[in-house]
Protein backbone atom coordinates (compact mmCIF):
# COMPACT_ATOMS: atom_id res chain seq x y z
CA UNK A 1 0.00 0.00 0.00
CA UNK A 2 1.20 3.67 -0.84
CA UNK A 3 1.38 6.05 1.94
CA UNK A 4 -0.19 9.24 1.18
CA UNK A 5 2.37 11.23 2.73
CA UNK A 6 6.17 12.82 1.70
CA UNK A 7 8.65 12.72 4.14
CA UNK A 8 11.09 15.81 4.24
CA UNK A 9 14.96 14.63 5.97
CA UNK A 10 17.79 16.36 6.76
CA UNK A 11 20.69 14.42 5.00
CA UNK A 12 23.28 15.86 7.14
CA UNK A 13 21.86 14.24 10.61
CA UNK A 14 18.82 12.20 9.22
CA UNK A 15 16.09 13.74 11.11
CA UNK A 16 12.90 14.24 10.13
CA UNK A 17 12.17 17.96 8.77
CA UNK A 18 8.18 17.98 8.57
CA UNK A 19 5.47 15.37 7.13
CA UNK A 20 3.11 16.42 4.11
CA UNK A 21 0.27 14.82 3.07
CA UNK A 22 -0.08 14.22 -0.45
CA UNK A 23 -2.98 16.45 -2.25
CA UNK A 24 -6.16 14.57 -2.68
CA UNK A 25 -7.42 14.15 -6.06
CA UNK A 26 -10.39 17.15 -5.32
CA UNK A 27 -7.38 18.97 -4.66
CA UNK A 28 -5.38 18.06 -7.35
CA UNK A 29 -8.83 19.42 -9.28
CA UNK A 30 -9.55 22.44 -7.24
CA UNK A 31 -5.89 23.91 -7.62
CA UNK A 32 -6.25 23.18 -11.83
CA UNK A 33 -9.38 24.74 -11.85
CA UNK A 34 -7.65 28.00 -10.17
CA UNK A 35 -4.92 28.01 -12.57
CA UNK A 36 -7.06 27.90 -15.62
CA UNK A 37 -9.77 30.20 -14.60
CA UNK A 38 -6.53 32.75 -12.92
CA UNK A 39 -5.06 32.80 -16.32
CA UNK A 40 -8.25 33.92 -18.15
CA UNK A 41 -7.61 37.02 -16.74
CA UNK A 42 -3.58 36.80 -16.50
CA UNK A 43 -3.48 36.78 -20.15
CA UNK A 44 -4.88 39.67 -20.42
CA UNK A 45 -3.27 41.98 -18.08
CA UNK A 46 -0.58 44.24 -19.75
CA UNK A 47 2.94 43.21 -19.81
CA UNK A 48 4.14 46.45 -18.23
CA UNK A 49 1.33 45.02 -14.87
CA UNK A 50 3.13 41.69 -15.00
CA UNK A 51 6.58 42.86 -15.10
CA UNK A 52 6.04 45.10 -12.22
CA UNK A 53 5.27 41.72 -9.85
CA UNK A 54 8.93 40.97 -10.62
CA UNK A 55 10.33 44.21 -8.67
CA UNK A 56 8.13 42.67 -5.91
CA UNK A 57 9.42 39.35 -6.13
CA UNK A 58 12.90 40.36 -6.09
CA UNK A 59 12.48 42.22 -3.04
CA UNK A 60 10.56 39.54 -1.17
CA UNK A 61 13.87 36.78 -2.11
CA UNK A 62 16.14 39.64 -0.45
CA UNK A 63 14.34 40.05 2.59
CA UNK A 64 13.60 36.18 3.11
CA UNK A 65 17.00 35.77 1.70
CA UNK A 66 18.76 33.96 4.95
CA UNK A 67 15.34 32.12 5.38
CA UNK A 68 15.29 30.47 1.77
CA UNK A 69 19.14 29.16 2.25
CA UNK A 70 18.25 27.62 5.20
CA UNK A 71 15.39 25.84 3.94
CA UNK A 72 17.37 24.54 1.29
CA UNK A 73 20.20 23.32 2.86
CA UNK A 74 18.38 21.49 5.63
CA UNK A 75 16.60 19.89 2.79
CA UNK A 76 18.79 18.63 0.47
CA UNK A 77 22.33 19.41 2.23
CA UNK A 78 23.42 22.19 0.38
CA UNK A 79 26.14 24.34 1.24
CA UNK A 80 24.46 27.44 3.18
CA UNK A 81 27.27 30.09 0.97
CA UNK A 82 25.96 28.41 -2.32
CA UNK A 83 21.98 28.60 -1.13
CA UNK A 84 22.82 31.90 -0.72
CA UNK A 85 23.90 32.53 -3.92
CA UNK A 86 21.28 30.14 -5.29
CA UNK A 87 18.72 32.78 -3.97
CA UNK A 88 20.71 35.91 -5.17
CA UNK A 89 21.19 34.24 -8.66
CA UNK A 90 17.14 34.27 -8.67
CA UNK A 91 17.13 37.71 -7.69
CA UNK A 92 19.14 38.65 -11.10
CA UNK A 93 16.86 36.28 -13.24
CA UNK A 94 13.71 38.56 -12.06
CA UNK A 95 15.64 41.75 -12.74
CA UNK A 96 16.53 40.50 -16.27
CA UNK A 97 12.69 39.50 -17.19
CA UNK A 98 11.68 43.00 -15.55
CA UNK A 99 13.76 44.69 -17.60
CA UNK A 100 13.53 42.52 -21.05
CA UNK A 101 9.96 40.63 -21.33
CA UNK A 102 8.23 43.22 -23.09
CA UNK A 103 10.90 43.39 -25.46
CA UNK A 104 11.06 39.58 -25.84
CA UNK A 105 7.52 39.26 -26.14
CA UNK A 106 6.86 42.29 -28.95
CA UNK A 107 5.07 41.38 -32.40
CA UNK A 108 8.20 40.31 -35.12
CA UNK A 109 7.24 42.31 -38.02
CA UNK A 110 7.56 40.50 -41.39
CA UNK A 111 7.78 42.18 -44.87
CA UNK A 112 5.27 40.78 -47.03
CA UNK A 113 2.96 42.35 -49.71
CA UNK A 114 -0.08 42.13 -47.07
CA UNK A 115 -0.69 45.81 -45.65
CA UNK A 116 0.31 44.06 -42.10
CA UNK A 117 2.09 41.02 -41.56
CA UNK A 118 3.31 39.81 -37.92
CA UNK A 119 3.95 36.95 -35.84
CA UNK A 120 2.09 37.46 -32.03
CA UNK A 121 3.33 35.52 -29.50
CA UNK A 122 0.40 34.15 -27.29
CA UNK A 123 0.67 32.26 -24.17
CA UNK A 124 -0.99 29.04 -24.31
CA UNK A 125 -2.47 28.66 -20.72
CA UNK A 126 -1.57 26.20 -17.74
CA UNK A 127 1.61 24.40 -17.51
CA UNK A 128 3.12 21.85 -15.56
CA UNK A 129 6.58 22.37 -14.00
CA UNK A 130 8.16 19.01 -13.04
CA UNK A 131 11.54 20.05 -11.15
CA UNK A 132 14.64 18.27 -9.39
CA UNK A 133 15.81 19.22 -5.87
CA UNK A 134 19.56 20.00 -6.83
CA UNK A 135 19.07 23.47 -7.33
CA UNK A 136 15.66 23.98 -5.06
CA UNK A 137 14.85 27.69 -5.90
CA UNK A 138 16.69 28.19 -9.49
CA UNK A 139 15.79 25.48 -11.50
CA UNK A 140 11.87 26.21 -10.33
CA UNK A 141 12.18 30.39 -10.82
CA UNK A 142 14.44 30.00 -14.26
CA UNK A 143 11.33 27.91 -15.39
CA UNK A 144 8.30 29.73 -13.77
CA UNK A 145 9.37 33.88 -14.38
CA UNK A 146 9.54 33.55 -18.08
CA UNK A 147 6.73 31.05 -18.40
CA UNK A 148 4.92 33.48 -16.14
CA UNK A 149 5.72 36.97 -17.88
CA UNK A 150 4.20 34.91 -20.77
CA UNK A 151 1.25 35.25 -20.09
CA UNK A 152 0.29 31.63 -18.71
CA UNK A 153 0.21 30.12 -15.23
CA UNK A 154 2.19 27.59 -14.06
CA UNK A 155 1.56 24.06 -11.50
CA UNK A 156 4.71 23.17 -9.78
CA UNK A 157 5.23 19.31 -9.01
CA UNK A 158 8.31 19.80 -7.22
CA UNK A 159 10.80 16.88 -5.82
CA UNK A 160 9.53 15.05 -2.58
CA UNK A 161 12.59 15.84 -0.79
CA UNK A 162 12.18 19.61 -1.37
CA UNK A 163 8.43 19.75 -0.15
CA UNK A 164 9.47 22.75 2.13
CA UNK A 165 10.60 24.22 -0.69
CA UNK A 166 7.62 23.82 -3.23
CA UNK A 167 4.93 25.45 -0.96
CA UNK A 168 7.60 28.46 -0.13
CA UNK A 169 8.03 29.18 -3.31
CA UNK A 170 4.03 29.40 -3.59
CA UNK A 171 3.57 31.66 -1.11
CA UNK A 172 6.98 33.42 -1.97
CA UNK A 173 5.17 34.55 -5.33
CA UNK A 174 1.67 35.26 -3.60
CA UNK A 175 3.43 37.63 -0.92
CA UNK A 176 5.19 39.15 -3.82
CA UNK A 177 1.47 40.51 -5.27
CA UNK A 178 0.99 37.66 -7.73
CA UNK A 179 -2.66 36.67 -8.07
CA UNK A 180 -3.70 33.54 -6.17
CA UNK A 181 -3.38 30.60 -9.24
CA UNK A 182 -0.42 32.09 -10.94
CA UNK A 183 1.85 29.96 -9.25
CA UNK A 184 0.51 26.68 -7.51
CA UNK A 185 2.57 24.01 -5.56
CA UNK A 186 1.23 19.97 -6.12
CA UNK A 187 2.11 17.70 -3.48
CA UNK A 188 0.86 14.36 -5.90
CA UNK A 189 2.71 11.18 -6.78
CA UNK A 190 3.62 9.75 -9.93
CA UNK A 191 -0.02 8.54 -10.87
CA UNK A 192 -1.40 11.62 -9.98
CA UNK A 193 1.09 13.24 -12.12
CA UNK A 194 -0.12 11.46 -15.48
CA UNK A 195 -3.50 12.25 -14.99
CA UNK A 196 -2.54 15.73 -14.07
CA UNK A 197 -0.90 15.70 -17.86
CA UNK A 198 -3.62 14.65 -19.48
CA UNK A 199 -6.23 17.39 -18.28
CA UNK A 200 -6.76 19.01 -21.15
CA UNK A 201 -6.19 22.44 -19.24
CA UNK A 202 -2.50 21.51 -19.25
CA UNK A 203 -0.96 23.00 -22.37
CA UNK A 204 2.32 22.27 -22.02
CA UNK A 205 5.23 20.65 -19.52
CA UNK A 206 8.58 21.54 -18.46
CA UNK A 207 10.70 18.73 -17.00
CA UNK A 208 14.40 19.39 -15.46
CA UNK A 209 15.24 15.90 -13.85
CA UNK A 210 16.71 12.32 -15.02
CA UNK A 211 16.89 11.31 -18.62
CA UNK A 212 14.38 8.12 -17.02
CA UNK A 213 11.80 10.91 -15.71
CA UNK A 214 12.29 12.81 -19.50
CA UNK A 215 11.39 9.77 -21.05
CA UNK A 216 8.49 8.74 -19.19
CA UNK A 217 7.32 12.40 -19.06
CA UNK A 218 7.91 12.65 -23.07
CA UNK A 219 5.84 9.23 -23.31
CA UNK A 220 3.14 11.15 -21.33
CA UNK A 221 2.65 14.47 -23.35
CA UNK A 222 3.29 12.59 -26.66
CA UNK A 223 0.28 10.36 -25.69
CA UNK A 224 -1.68 13.52 -25.06
CA UNK A 225 -0.31 15.92 -27.53
CA UNK A 226 1.48 18.36 -25.29
CA UNK A 227 4.36 20.36 -26.37
CA UNK A 228 7.27 19.29 -23.29
CA UNK A 229 10.65 21.06 -22.45
CA UNK A 230 12.80 18.19 -21.07
CA UNK A 231 16.37 19.42 -19.59
CA UNK A 232 17.46 15.96 -18.66
CA UNK A 233 21.14 14.74 -17.67
CA UNK A 234 24.62 15.69 -18.37
CA UNK A 235 27.99 13.88 -18.61
CA UNK A 236 29.89 17.15 -19.44
CA UNK A 237 33.63 17.24 -20.65
CA UNK A 238 36.02 19.54 -19.32
CA UNK A 239 38.81 19.51 -22.07
CA UNK A 240 42.27 20.90 -20.44
CA UNK A 241 45.19 21.46 -23.35
CA UNK A 242 48.64 21.82 -23.07
CA UNK A 243 48.74 25.06 -22.98
CA UNK A 244 45.55 25.92 -20.35
CA UNK A 245 46.83 28.46 -17.88
CA UNK A 246 46.18 26.50 -14.80
CA UNK A 247 47.06 29.04 -12.80
CA UNK A 248 44.40 30.97 -13.95
CA UNK A 249 41.46 28.65 -13.88
CA UNK A 250 41.99 25.79 -11.70
CA UNK A 251 40.00 27.11 -9.30
CA UNK A 252 37.12 27.38 -12.02
CA UNK A 253 38.06 23.74 -12.97
CA UNK A 254 37.39 22.09 -9.69
CA UNK A 255 34.43 24.47 -8.98
CA UNK A 256 32.90 22.88 -11.96
CA UNK A 257 32.52 19.62 -10.61
CA UNK A 258 32.53 20.15 -6.87
CA UNK A 259 29.83 22.92 -6.81
CA UNK A 260 26.65 21.70 -4.86
CA UNK A 261 28.97 18.56 -3.55
CA UNK A 262 29.18 17.31 -7.33
CA UNK A 263 25.25 17.15 -7.37
CA UNK A 264 24.22 19.49 -10.95
CA UNK A 265 23.48 18.42 -14.75
CA UNK A 266 25.68 20.82 -15.92
CA UNK A 267 28.82 19.76 -14.09
CA UNK A 268 32.15 18.93 -15.50
CA UNK A 269 32.32 15.15 -15.29
CA UNK A 270 35.07 14.13 -17.36
CA UNK A 271 38.54 15.77 -17.70
CA UNK A 272 39.67 15.37 -20.83
CA UNK A 273 43.29 16.65 -20.52
CA UNK A 274 45.99 16.54 -23.35
CA UNK A 275 48.85 13.91 -22.00
CA UNK A 276 51.43 17.11 -22.39
CA UNK A 277 49.76 19.04 -19.21
CA UNK A 278 48.15 15.61 -18.16
CA UNK A 279 50.84 14.71 -14.98
CA UNK A 280 51.03 18.57 -13.93
CA UNK A 281 47.23 19.06 -14.00
CA UNK A 282 46.25 15.67 -12.27
CA UNK A 283 48.86 16.92 -10.05
CA UNK A 284 47.74 20.52 -9.09
CA UNK A 285 44.00 19.27 -9.50
CA UNK A 286 44.28 16.51 -6.64
CA UNK A 287 45.86 18.89 -4.14
CA UNK A 288 43.33 21.64 -5.12
CA UNK A 289 40.13 18.80 -4.27
CA UNK A 290 41.67 17.53 -1.36
CA UNK A 291 42.30 21.32 0.30
CA UNK A 292 38.30 22.02 -0.27
CA UNK A 293 36.49 22.38 3.02
CA UNK A 294 34.05 19.54 4.88
CA UNK A 295 31.39 20.27 6.94
CA UNK A 296 28.45 21.12 8.62
CA UNK A 297 26.08 22.20 5.65
CA UNK A 298 24.79 25.74 7.87
CA UNK A 299 28.73 26.51 8.59
CA UNK A 300 29.55 29.31 6.10
CA UNK A 301 32.95 27.80 5.36
CA UNK A 302 31.75 24.30 4.34
CA UNK A 303 32.52 23.65 0.50
CA UNK A 304 31.64 20.00 0.55
CA UNK A 305 29.12 18.43 2.31
CA UNK A 306 26.57 15.17 1.87
CA UNK A 307 24.69 14.26 -0.81
CA UNK A 308 20.98 15.04 -0.55
CA UNK A 309 19.95 11.71 -0.14
CA UNK A 310 21.77 8.32 1.27
CA UNK A 311 20.64 6.39 -1.76
CA UNK A 312 22.75 8.89 -4.14
CA UNK A 313 25.90 8.06 -2.80
CA UNK A 314 25.12 4.38 -2.93
CA UNK A 315 24.52 4.37 -6.85
CA UNK A 316 27.86 6.87 -6.80
CA UNK A 317 29.25 3.78 -5.14
CA UNK A 318 27.93 1.25 -7.86
CA UNK A 319 28.99 3.09 -10.95
CA UNK A 320 32.66 3.78 -9.26
CA UNK A 321 33.28 -0.25 -7.99
CA UNK A 322 31.97 -0.86 -12.03
CA UNK A 323 34.47 1.28 -13.23
CA UNK A 324 37.33 0.02 -11.03
CA UNK A 325 36.55 -3.54 -12.28
CA UNK A 326 36.95 -2.38 -15.79
CA UNK A 327 40.37 -1.01 -14.44
CA UNK A 328 39.84 2.58 -13.26
CA UNK A 329 42.10 3.58 -10.54
CA UNK A 330 40.82 5.27 -7.44
CA UNK A 331 43.89 8.24 -6.60
CA UNK A 332 42.11 9.88 -3.97
CA UNK A 333 38.65 8.94 -2.40
CA UNK A 334 36.14 6.61 -2.78
CA UNK A 335 34.49 6.77 1.49
CA UNK A 336 31.19 6.30 1.31
CA UNK A 337 28.92 6.90 4.61
CA UNK A 338 25.57 7.04 4.52
CA UNK A 339 24.11 10.44 2.32
CA UNK A 340 28.22 11.45 2.34
CA UNK A 341 30.79 10.84 -0.14
CA UNK A 342 34.20 12.15 -0.09
CA UNK A 343 35.81 13.68 -3.21
CA UNK A 344 36.91 11.09 -5.41
CA UNK A 345 39.73 11.16 -8.50
CA UNK A 346 39.81 8.09 -10.73
CA UNK A 347 41.99 7.98 -13.77
CA UNK A 348 42.90 5.47 -16.49
CA UNK A 349 38.75 6.08 -17.14
CA UNK A 350 38.15 5.04 -20.56
CA UNK A 351 34.94 4.33 -22.59
CA UNK A 352 32.83 1.93 -21.64
CA UNK A 353 33.36 2.69 -17.71
CA UNK A 354 30.02 3.89 -16.26
CA UNK A 355 31.87 7.48 -15.34
CA UNK A 356 32.67 7.81 -18.77
CA UNK A 357 29.40 6.86 -20.09
CA UNK A 358 26.79 8.05 -17.75
CA UNK A 359 25.92 10.88 -15.67
CA UNK A 360 27.71 10.82 -11.92
CA UNK A 361 25.72 12.87 -9.44
CA UNK A 362 27.95 13.61 -7.35
CA UNK A 363 32.08 14.78 -6.25
CA UNK A 364 33.71 12.14 -8.54
CA UNK A 365 36.02 13.10 -11.20
CA UNK A 366 36.82 10.94 -13.86
CA UNK A 367 40.45 11.81 -15.46
CA UNK A 368 41.16 10.50 -18.73
CA UNK A 369 44.29 10.90 -21.24
CA UNK A 370 43.92 12.29 -24.95
CA UNK A 371 47.03 11.77 -27.16
CA UNK A 372 46.63 15.53 -28.51
CA UNK A 373 43.92 18.00 -29.15
CA UNK A 374 41.76 16.12 -32.08
CA UNK A 375 41.89 13.07 -29.75
CA UNK A 376 40.97 15.22 -26.89
CA UNK A 377 37.35 16.74 -28.62
CA UNK A 378 37.08 13.25 -30.03
CA UNK A 379 36.95 12.28 -26.26
CA UNK A 380 34.40 14.80 -25.16
CA UNK A 381 32.13 14.44 -28.33
CA UNK A 382 31.72 10.75 -27.45
CA UNK A 383 28.67 10.57 -25.07
CA UNK A 384 25.03 9.83 -25.77
CA UNK A 385 24.12 13.34 -23.59
CA UNK A 386 24.70 17.03 -24.79
CA UNK A 387 24.51 19.46 -22.63
CA UNK A 388 27.65 21.39 -22.59
CA UNK A 389 31.47 21.10 -22.90
CA UNK A 390 34.31 23.39 -21.56
CA UNK A 391 37.38 23.78 -23.20
CA UNK A 392 40.73 25.18 -21.08
CA UNK A 393 43.28 26.70 -23.47
CA UNK A 394 44.77 29.94 -24.87
CA UNK A 395 43.93 29.05 -28.39
CA UNK A 396 40.50 30.26 -28.03
CA UNK A 397 40.57 31.13 -31.90
CA UNK A 398 41.35 27.23 -32.23
CA UNK A 399 38.01 26.45 -29.96
CA UNK A 400 35.62 28.69 -31.71
CA UNK A 401 36.63 27.04 -34.95
CA UNK A 402 35.86 23.34 -32.71
CA UNK A 403 32.41 24.71 -32.04
CA UNK A 404 30.62 21.92 -34.51
CA UNK A 405 32.68 19.23 -33.25
CA UNK A 406 30.37 19.34 -30.11
CA UNK A 407 27.15 18.53 -30.62
CA UNK A 408 25.76 19.70 -27.30
CA UNK A 409 23.35 22.73 -26.12
CA UNK A 410 26.71 25.08 -24.56
CA UNK A 411 30.29 25.49 -25.78
CA UNK A 412 32.25 27.35 -22.56
CA UNK A 413 35.74 28.44 -23.58
CA UNK A 414 37.85 29.09 -20.39
CA UNK A 415 34.97 28.76 -18.38
CA UNK A 416 32.56 26.62 -16.41
CA UNK A 417 29.15 25.97 -18.00
CA UNK A 418 26.24 27.73 -16.37
CA UNK A 419 23.48 28.73 -17.06
CA UNK A 420 22.44 32.52 -17.17
CA UNK A 421 19.48 34.30 -17.79
CA UNK A 422 20.30 36.56 -20.49
CA UNK A 423 21.97 33.17 -22.80
CA UNK A 424 19.74 30.23 -23.79
CA UNK A 425 20.02 26.83 -22.19
CA UNK A 426 19.60 23.33 -23.08
CA UNK A 427 20.29 20.15 -24.10
CA UNK A 428 20.29 17.90 -27.61
CA UNK A 429 20.94 13.93 -27.49
CA UNK A 430 19.61 12.13 -24.68
CA UNK A 431 19.81 15.60 -22.57
CA UNK A 432 16.53 16.35 -23.88
CA UNK A 433 15.69 19.20 -26.30
CA UNK A 434 13.84 22.85 -26.25
CA UNK A 435 15.16 25.58 -24.21
CA UNK A 436 14.97 28.01 -21.06
CA UNK A 437 15.93 31.69 -20.05
CA UNK A 438 17.16 34.43 -22.63
CA UNK A 439 14.16 35.48 -25.27
CA UNK A 440 13.66 31.19 -26.26
CA UNK A 441 12.55 30.62 -22.48
CA UNK A 442 9.85 33.09 -22.89
CA UNK A 443 9.47 32.18 -25.86
CA UNK A 444 8.71 28.19 -25.15
CA UNK A 445 5.03 28.31 -23.98
CA UNK A 446 3.58 30.31 -26.13
CA UNK A 447 1.99 30.39 -29.74
CA UNK A 448 3.91 32.00 -32.26
CA UNK A 449 0.31 33.01 -34.22
CA UNK A 450 1.01 34.26 -38.05
CA UNK A 451 -1.24 37.55 -38.44
CA UNK A 452 -1.57 38.58 -41.81
CA UNK A 453 -3.71 41.91 -42.91
CA UNK A 454 -4.92 42.71 -46.32
CA UNK A 455 -6.43 45.32 -47.76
Amino acid sequence: MKSNTIKSINPFNGELIKTYELFTDKTVEDTVSKAHETQQDWKLLDIDDRTELLAELSDTLLQNKQMYAELMTNEMGKPISQSIAEIEKCVFLCDFYETNSEELLSDEIIDTEAEESFISYDPLGVILGVMPWNYPFWQVMRFAVPTLMAGNTVLLKHAANVSGCALILQKLFEDAGFPEGCFQTLLVNHNQIESIIADSRIKAVSLTGSEKAGRKIAEIAGRNLKKCVLELGGNNACIVLNDADLEKHLDTIVNARMQNTGQSCIAAKRFIVEAGIYDVFLEKFQKKVSSLKHGEPLNSETQITVLARPDLADDLQKQINDSIEKGAKVIIGNIKKDAYFEPTILTNVTPGMPVFDEETFGPVAAIIKAKDVEDAYELAANSKLGLGTMIFSKNTNDAIDRISAIEDGAFFVNELVKSDPRLPFGGTKNSGYGRELSREGILEFTNKKTVYVSK
